[in-house]
């Protein structure tokens, strides 16, 4: 199975130090799991209880299939780098060991080697892989060049990414809870500052797609007036009344423009013949 994360996660920074995993560099044993501790620093700290019962469940059926990676401590006790999940859930599920592969890395190492393995998460929005990665620059004290070999993307994706945390923060709050994609974010942090919240609304209240988004964006950049570019083209009542009606008997697919100096024009989409055979059965019931 593929790896679906963002680029190739620890085995680039293990490649960095000239190691793989299972390559000498370190061990595997099966130690108890009461000697494991999670990282302090680790940046994940939400996680999802249903989901870590359903991996209990797994562990207690197949066992842990994948070791989890530790640094071994002088107190004889081991600090995750990575798998506090499956550790977690090995718990729940009553293990007294647990196969680990142990890592020799100093405190700025495991500290990175959490961030990117937070950043290889698959359940991570847009806007946490872009804290993710800002936080490795800054707290790990690397470039954006670095950043983009750690999780082997091109640079200019993650600029992208790092682009995100200079969007008003109801740009932000609307990529995290889903109501906008990144492609749509993308769009709408190409737009002058004073256009984005506009932007966001029309947006979100239209339903555009991110073409459309786009399309605003560059008729920004053309010198249209930002006022007839993001207008949000309200309708009067009248207007929402005639479409209700109309979609009684035609559907959903109706659609109304205003003309500039009155007037407009009613569009009824439709897929085949049997479609209009039924529209003209209902408006002769009429």
């Amino acid at each position: 199975m593929k790896n679906k994360g963002l680029g190739r996660g620890l085995n680039a920074i293990f490649e960095s130090e000239g190691a793989k995993f299972g390559d000498g560099a370190g061990k595997m044993e099966e130690i108890a799991l009461s000697l494991i501790t999670p990282n302090p620093k680790q940046p994940r700290t939400d996680f999802d209880e249903d989901a870590l019962e359903e991996l209990a469940d797994s562990i207690r059926t197949l066992g842990l299939i994948q070791p989890i990676t530790v640094r071994k401590e002088d107190d004889s006790r081991y600090i995750i780098i990575s798998g506090e999940r499956r550790w977690r859930a090995s718990q729940k599920a009553g293990l007294e060991t647990v196969p680990v592969f142990i890592r020799e890395a100093d405190d700025r190492t495991l500290h990175e080697m959490a961030l990117v393995e937070n950043i290889q998460r698959q359940d991570l929005n847009a806007m946490e892989i872009a804290i993710s990665l800002h936080r490795l620059m800054e707290e790990c004290d690397v470039t954006q060049d670095t950043v983009a070999a750690r999780v082997g993307k091109k640079r200019s994706t993650v600029a992208n990414y790092l682009r995100l945390l200079s969007l008003p923060p109801e740009v932000q709050v609307a990529l995290k809870n889903d109501l906008i994609s990144m492609g749509h974010a993308k769009a709408i942090a190409a737009m002058p500052e004073e256009a984005r919240i506009p932007a966001l609304k029309k947006v979100v209240r239209k339903g555009l797609s991110v073409r459309q988004t786009e399309e605003l964006a560059k008729r920004l950049a053309e010198g249209e007036p930002q006022r007839e570019t993001l207008a949000d083209d309200e309708l009067p009542d009248n207007y929402t009344r005639l479409i209700e009606c109309c979609s009684r008997i035609f559907g959903d697919d109706i659609k109304i423009r205003k003309g500039r100096n009155g007037g407009g024009k009613l569009t009824i989409g439709f897929s085949s013949d049997k479609d209009i055979a039924y529209f003209l059965e209902k408006l002769e019931e009429k």
